[in-house]
């Protein structure tokens, strides 16, 4: 506390409010003062300050407020004539300017109607109609195609292997001895027929990459609206085809290794592992990897994908297969014994061979299509894209 005495208050001026006057405005709570902001010369502010009259728009003998500015010439609500021509609820619009609904860039996008491209969404139905659509638009080259690639050198290994095969006159030596012993030249004999199979396997391989490269540019071309001649195709099926045959050996052997570790290792792989053709073909790097790694990013759609694949050949195949082993045991153990029952060998594993190529079809598009829609999941991708990128 202080001595001191309160400090004079000065007597307000002319014009000045008395704090100490009750009907003063400066004596009333919230009201000390000019509001902040405040100088002389500026227009007062606050309820009172608004000028006399009525506000903008008031009509005194409507006791409403008047009427809004007219509406533009021609627009009228709630529409009368619908929208205008060229125009929808969703695009193209004056109101609304963008492309109609369903519009995709050319080379870029999702497009529902695309021959090849499965897009996401489009569930197995798609991915059914697609395959269909590139078998009825390509069948004319692709059954040359796969008649010539694959058929052909299947049934000529198989003719020359059950030919060259020493299992019958082994069986005739063991029944003309009474003791137990290996036919002569047994070792010689079997290490050729080894060789023979392993060789013939690996050119009919080679034959059959050319064929694969083949049919999938006849799909992808005829799907992006492009002529595709047969002779074009296997041009393309040739300058691509030893690439393609090395890493098909790679996967192979990846495969069969698997299958020796208790078989289901090699089942596995073989999943894992069936996009690295179409990866080299159209990607032309790290098949095995990126075939892996669409695997694992999208394990239930490619999984069903293949299985139904799978399906399809082993079907495919195992019925032909059956039938040829059932015609060539009727012609007797050593069927090029003579003349007439090598002539109806070769008859019989032709015809098999033949039953054998819708399974031939349905693993090279069934595996395309679903390698095109594996890369709409990662990104917008089209048939036309694809096209450019086979080269």
């Amino acid at each position: 506390m202080t001595d001191q005495p309160p400090p004079p208050t000065s007597s307000p001026g002319p014009g000045e409010p008395d704090p100490s006057d009750p009907s003063s405005p400066a004596s009333s709570p919230g009201h000390a003062g000019p509001p902040p902001g405040w100088g002389p010369g500026m227009p007062p502010t606050g309820p009172s300050s608004s000028p006399a009259g009525p506000p903008p728009g008031w009509d005194p003998g409507q006791g409403a407020w008047g009427a809004a500015p007219p509406p533009p010439q021609g627009w009228a609500f709630p529409p009368t004539g619908g929208y205008p021509p060229g125009s929808g609820p969703y695009g193209g619009q004056p109101w609304y300017p963008g492309p109609p609904v369903g519009w995709y860039p050319p080379g870029y996008g999702f497009d529902p109607n695309d021959a090849l491209v499965t897009p996401p969404g489009a569930g197995i139905g798609g991915w059914f109609n697609r395959c269909g659509g590139a078998l009825r638009r390509g069948w004319r080259q692709l059954v040359p195609i796969m008649l010539l690639t694959q058929v052909l050198p299947a049934a000529v290994l198989s003719v020359v292997s059950l030919g060259l095969d020493p299992s019958a006159k082994w069986a005739a030596q063991a029944e003309s001895t009474s003791t137990p012993a290996l036919p002569d030249n047994f070792a010689a004999e079997l290490l050729s027929l080894l060789v023979l199979l392993v060789g013939g396997s690996l050119v009919v391989g080679l034959v059959q990459a050319v064929g694969w490269a083949a049919g999938t540019w006849v799909i992808t071309q005829q799907a992006a609206g492009q002529p595709a001649s047969l002779e074009s195709a296997l041009r393309y099926g040739l300058r691509r085809a030893l690439g393609l045959w090395g890493w098909t050996l790679l996967v192979s052997l990846l495969i069969g290794v698997g299958v020796c570790f208790c078989v289901l290792p090699g089942i596995y792989l073989a999943f894992a592992l069936s996009m690295a053709g179409p990866v080299y073909l159209f990607e032309r790097h790290n098949p095995i990897g990126r075939s892996f790694r669409m695997f694992h990013d999208r394990l239930g759609l490619l999984l069903g994908r293949v299985a139904l694949v799978a399906v399809a050949v082993l079907v495919g195949t195992l019925i032909p297969g059956g039938l040829e082993g059932i015609g060539t045991s009727a012609l007797g153990t050593d069927p090029f014994s003579s003349a007439g029952t090598a002539a109806g060998t070769v008859v019989v594993i032709g015809i098999t061979a033949v039953l054998a190529l819708p399974a031939h079809l349905a693993q090279m598009i069934g595996l395309l299509v679903t390698y095109a829609e594996q890369r709409a999941h990662e990104a917008p991708v089209n048939t036309a894209g694809l096209a450019a990128e086979l080269g």
